[in-house]
């Protein structure tokens, strides 16, 4: 088992699974990745903010997300999700169709000779596993092919998530 603030990284042919222990019950981490007043206080990097969070947690609902930089830039995050089991599964898609062009042209300059992205969304699947009133969050990223998922963990974002995963922790530690 990892110990709490320990990221472990794993990946398969086409996805990238992220997993943290975090010293929180899963019902309390679970409503802390659904509930959108709470999900904008740790979504992304240190230096993000998210004055964008909208949730529709259901089968066939929606969320929106919006980061913004510290360089005032919105990196807008867009999905469905396709299966929601509280507190222990969320299956969605995820779109970065909106983020900035230069953020586009970072991803298909990052990509292997050769590779192209026919598609801007990945299919993402949240697991909250209880572990002895700890929670082992687990999140498993599929994208198209192993060459989109190699530009990005060249890109960063094994860094981005264990910031994001930072940040969790510290909300949780701060929730009643």
């Amino acid at each position: 088992m990892a110990s709490e603030n320990e990221l472990v990284l794993e990946t398969t042919e086409r996805d990238y699974v992220l997993s943290r222990v975090l010293d929180a019950p899963r019902e309390k981490v679970f409503r802390a990745w659904t509930a959108p007043d709470l999900l904008a206080k740790w979504w992304g990097p240190h230096d993000f903010t998210v004055p964008v969070c909208k949730i529709d947690l259901r089968p066939g609902g929606t969320f929106r997300v919006v980061m913004h930089s510290s360089e005032g830039k919105d990196y807008p995050l867009t999905g469905v999700y396709q299966e929601v089991i509280a507190p222990e599964m969320i299956v969605y898609t995820e779109n970065w169709e909106e983020h900035p062009a230069e953020w586009q042209e970072l991803l298909k300059k990052n990509l292997a000779p050769g590779g192209n992205l026919s598609s801007n969304e990945a299919l993402v699947t949240v697991t909250f596993e209880d572990q002895e009133g700890k929670t082992k969050l687990t999140v498993r990223m599929r994208f198209e092919s192993p060459v989109v998922r190699d530009a990005f963990v060249k890109m960063g974002m094994e860094g981005g998530w264990n910031q994001s995963f930072d940040r969790l922790a510290s909300l949780l530690a701060a929730m009643p």
